[in-house]
């Protein structure tokens, strides 16, 4: 099985390769920089559109499946400061794309300030932590998590979610007629 990331962020293709260990054998990642076509900091659907973007852009017929994964914020009611980040997968076998997301969790309100004046969320972070290229060491969530969860995790996690689909093709690809 090869596939390929359209991220060069090795959290991200490290938890790319955790999600297809856990469905097939002979796993190979390979990462390539691509374009997402979208802001760097996407708000909403432009977050889907980036993950889209990122496989779609990193596919070619050598490989049988192109992941691109782009995290963003999201508006939500009834939360701390109305947004709530995810991290977007979409898996890509050149005709299909399916779509996961991982575990969303908030930023906390003056991070979320600045990114709504221009910042992007990995420039805010890295000054509150002192960390540089936090996205890329272990990610926001691990220091808000206090080391309980890293962003490796929630990228394997929206990766298996949008392998949904690739793993239950009975169910998605083929006619399926319930007996209800």
């Amino acid at each position: 099985m090869r596939v390929v990331v359209g991220s060069r962020n090795p959290l991200k293709v490290e938890g790319v390769k955790q999600a297809f260990e856990l469905y097939f054998d002979d796993v190979t990642v390979e990462s390539r920089s691509v374009d997402s076509g979208v802001e760097s900091q996407p708000f909403n659907n432009r977050t889907i559109e980036g993950a889209i973007n990122r496989a779609l852009n990193s596919y070619s017929e050598e490989f049988d499946f192109a992941v691109g994964v782009e995290a963003g914020l999201f508006s939500f009611k009834n939360t701390i400061t109305g947004f709530i980040d995810f991290q977007v997968s979409a898996v890509y076998d050149g005709s299909r794309v399916s779509i996961g997301f991982g575990p969303g969790f908030e930023y906390p309100p003056f991070v979320v300030e600045e990114v709504l004046k221009g910042r992007e969320v990995g420039d805010v972070m890295d000054e509150l932590t002192g960390i540089k290229n936090l996205g890329e060491k272990t990610g926001a969530i691990y220091f808000l998590t206090k080391g309980k969860i890293s962003r490796v995790d929630l990228t394997r996690i929206s990766v298996i979610n949008a392998l949904i689909p690739w793993i239950n093709r009975e169910y998605y690809f083929k006619s399926f007629k319930s007996e209800l």
